[in-house]
C-alpha cells in the first residue's frame, strides 16, 4: 500500500497505477472522459495516462498541471496543486469561501516566527475595521497543529493552521508574516506583501508597521489598494516541487522515518533555498529550535547570497504619508 497525500487529505492506495473505475483526485471516469464536476477531460487526452492494467497516477496529476513526487523507498507520494488559471483571483479555502461582499486581509504567520506576537494587532484592526465589511483571516503555517493553538485562543477572526502547506502552495507564500488582500468579489487587491501589525522586530525586519496598518485602513475605507500589482506572484516550478518535497518530509517526520525526512527536506531545500516556510518551518518537526543558532545560520546563507528574507512591497513601504 501506498500512502497519497494529496487536496490536504492522506489516504491509502494499492499503487501508482489505479485501477479502472475508480475514482482519481475526484475525477470519475464518464463515457466521454474523466470528469469533476462541469470540467471534463476528453477521452482523447485521458488516454495518455491509461492504459490496460489502469490508470498511471503520475500521468493523470500531469494532465491536469499537478507535479507529483513519489517515494517509492517509504511508499509515499504527494501531489501538489494545480497553478491557479487566473492569477488575480484568490484561491479559495475553508472560511474564505463564506467571506464573498467581504474585504480580506489574510494574513500568514507561525509560532516559529516574532510575527506571533502581531495577531493580537491584528485582531484588533479585524474588530475596529469589521464595520466597514473587513475581515481578518489567519493562517498559520505550523506544521504541528498544537504549536499554533494557544496563539490563537483569544481570536475571534477567523483562523486555520495550514499542517500540510497547502494554502502556502496555492498562495505561493515563502516566508512569514506575509499579508494578501482579497476584495469583496474574492479578487487580488493586493499579491504577497511583508506586513507587520507591531513594529516588535522592527529593528531586525525595517519595515513599519504604523505605515502598513494606515495602507491596510485607506483600502478598507476609501477603496485604496495602493498598487497597480493585482495578481499573485506566480511559483517556478522549482518552487512548486520544492513544496512537495517538504510535505513529503513533513509527513516522514510526523512517522519517525527522519533519515528519509531530511532527504527530502535537503531536496527542497536545493529547489527553492529562499522558501523559509519550509526551511524555517520544517524545523520544530526535526528537533531543532527555529528561533536558534540553526535559524540565524540559515538567515546569514540567505543574506551572503543575496536573497531578501522580507519582501515588502514599495509603496507603503517608501510612503511618508
Amino acid at each position: 500500500m501506498i500512502t497519497l497525500l494529496a487536496d490536504g487529505h492522506e489516504e491509502k492506495i494499492d499503487g501508482l497505477v489505479v485501477p479502472h473505475g475508480v475514482p482519481i483526485l475526484g475525477w470519475e471516469r464518464k463515457p466521454h472522459g474523466w470528469c469533476r464536476g462541469d470540467a471534463c477531460i476528453p477521452s482523447f487526452r485521458a488516454a495518455a495516462a491509461e492504459t490496460e492494467e489502469g490508470v498511471d497516477l503520475v500521468r493523470f496529476a500531469g494532465l491536469l498541471g499537478r507535479q507529483v513526487v513519489a517515494d517509492p523507498d517509504e511508499d509515499v507520494v504527494a501531489v501538489g496543486e494545480p497553478v491557479e488559471p487566473t492569477l488575480g483571483r484568490a484561491p479559495e479555502f475553508g472560511p474564505l469561501a463564506g467571506l464573498r461582499g467581504t474585504k480580506v486581509a489574510l494574513v500568514f504567520w507561525a509560532s516559529w516566527c516574532g510575527c506571533r506576537y502581531d495577531l493580537p494587532a491584528w485582531e484588533a484592526l479585524h474588530r475596529e475595521l469589521g464595520g466597514h465589511g473587513f475581515s481578518v483571516v489567519s493562517v498559520s503555517l505550523d506544521r504541528d497543529p498544537r504549536d499554533a493553538r494557544e496563539w490563537l485562543a483569544d481570536v475571534t477572526h477567523p483562523a486555520v493552521i495550514d499542517a500540510d502547506g497547502r494554502i502556502a502552495e496555492l498562495y505561493n507564500v515563502i516566508n512569514v508574516p506575509t499579508v494578501v488582500w482579497i476584495d469583496e468579489e474574492g479578487r487580488i487587491a493586493r499579491p504577497q506583501d511583508t506586513m507587520t501589525a507591531t513594529d516588535t522586530f522592527r529593528s531586525m525586519n525595517g519595515l513599519s508597521s504604523e505605515r502598513a496598518t494606515a495602507a491596510l485602513r485607506r483600502w478598507v475605507i476609501d477603496g485604496d489598494a495602493g498598487t497597480a500589482l493585482r495578481e499573485l506572484r506566480a511559483p517556478t516550478d522549482d518552487e512548486r516541487l520544492a513544496r512537495l518535497h517538504g510535505r513529503l518530509a513533513a509527513w516522514l517526520f510526523r512517522d519517525d522515518r527522519g533519515a528519509a525526512a531530511e532527504r527530502h527536506l535537503a531536496r527542497a531545500a536545493e529547489l527553492a533555498p529562499h522558501d523559509l516556510a519550509i526551511r524555517r518551518g520544517l524545523m520544530p518537526l526535526n528537533g531543532v529550535d527555529p528561533f536558534g543558532e540553526e535559524y540565524f545560520k540559515l538567515r546569514q546563507e540567505l543574506e551572503d547570497s543575496g536573497v531578501a528574507i522580507y519582501r515588502p512591497l514599495s509603496d507603503w513601504h517608501e510612503d511618508t504619508r
